[in-house]
């Protein structure tokens, strides 16, 4: 006989959400994940109507290919800091799941805190990529350009961009690290 199920079972999950030791920070950032999704679509039709213009109407256009690599690089550069938000991540469970949850706690603090070091020293070794890509050696505004014949400054704001994302990846570690010291307890 089927038992009833619960109105939370029957309800349709509204998507994927932050683990609560990520906080409401997390929370932003899984919600900006859904523009970086829909960055992916857009490419995708960008590629459909270049595919189009080339091959049905011969008039290629410059800007596809460096706008698609551009969108598709942001999606992926944010994918770090969506993961750690959601706590999906890969990462090797072998002792891990062997743990105690008191120790699992410790372990969970002592990951955050590395990673946030870890995503701190490569948003140093990100900021001197960006001084390079936004200031001439005489101290003038200029974004860095792909050299195409379109010439974009997409690789500038790719760099800019990555260092938002690493800088926002440490505070997120950080605020893990918290959570985790709080006691609160991971999905």
């Amino acid at each position: 006989m089927n038992e009833p199920l619960d109105e939370e079972e029957d309800m349709v999950h509204p998507g994927p959400s932050a683990i609560a030791e990520a906080g409401i920070f997390g929370r932003g950032v899984v919600g900006a994940g859904l523009l970086f999704a829909a960055a992916i679509v857009v490419s995708a039709l960008i590629l459909f109507y270049e595919v189009i213009m080339r091959y049905v109407f011969n008039s290629p256009t410059t800007w596809a290919h460096e706008t698609v690599v551009f969108l598709n690089a942001c999606a992926f550069v944010f994918g770090g800091l969506y993961a750690a938000a959601l706590n999906t991540h890969i990462r090797v469970v072998l002792f891990y799941d062997a743990l105690s949850p008191g120790v699992r706690r410790v372990f969970d603090m002592a990951i955050s805190l590395t990673c946030a070091v870890a995503s701190g020293f490569f948003a140093f070794a990100a900021w001197q990529s960006v001084k390079r890509a936004v200031w001439t050696p005489a101290g003038e505004f200029r974004l860095e350009s792909s050299g195409s014949a379109w010439d974009p400054v997409y690789p500038g704001l790719l760099k800019v961009f990555l260092l938002v994302v690493l800088v926002a990846l440490a505070i997120q570690f950080l605020i893990l690290a918290a959570g985790y010291a709080r006691g609160r307890h991971a999905r």
